[in-house]
């Protein structure tokens, strides 16, 4: 029996230093503590070429060792090509969201929200820690933390390739 390809997830923030990468390494952990890492493909992006090949911000990645989450990933911008190469693409916030919307000329089923994937106890966007203290990549890690088991169910439950 042929393997199906991987669902292809990416994770858009701004600069793809903080929020973004975050989401990618949470994510990333998520599938392999539960034994599906051949099942997904997992990257980040940023709608801002600010950071390109940088690592994640050493805030974020700190704050992800304290929780056993590895921050590897470099720092790519969203092309065009990456909208219609992904099963799903999660944007961290509504202007991001926006941004991805202008790119892709419309075409936008399989563009989320990541706040779509939690509770309404959380605010409708995933704020930006970067101009922030410490305290902001924790709480950042904590809606991640909160929302990948559902992308996760979502992900497995839709997706025709795992059946």
């Amino acid at each position: 029996m042929e393997t199906p390809p991987p669902i292809r997830i990416m994770f858009v923030c701004l600069g793809n230093i903080c929020r973004s990468p975050a989401a990618q390494a949470v994510m990333q952990k998520l599938v392999q503590d539960h034994g599906v890492s051949d099942r997904f493909q997992i990257d980040s992006s940023g709608t801002a070429g600010y950071h390109i090949g940088a690592l994640p911000d050493a805030r974020m990645i700190a704050a992800g060792d304290k929780r056993g989450i590895p921050m590897t990933s470099r720092a790519k911008k969203l092309i065009a090509d990456h909208l219609s190469h992904r099963d799903l693409i999660i944007a961290m916030d509504r202007e991001n969201l926006a941004n991805i919307q202008r790119l892709s000329n419309g075409k936008t089923g399989n563009v989320q929200l990541l706040s779509d994937f939690l509770d309404q106890s959380w605010p409708r966007d995933v704020p930006d820690p970067y101009y922030g203290e410490d305290d902001g990549f924790e709480y950042v890690l904590d809606m991640l933390e909160a929302a990948c088991p559902a992308i996760l169910k979502s992900s497995l439950e839709s997706n025709p390739k795992c059946n």
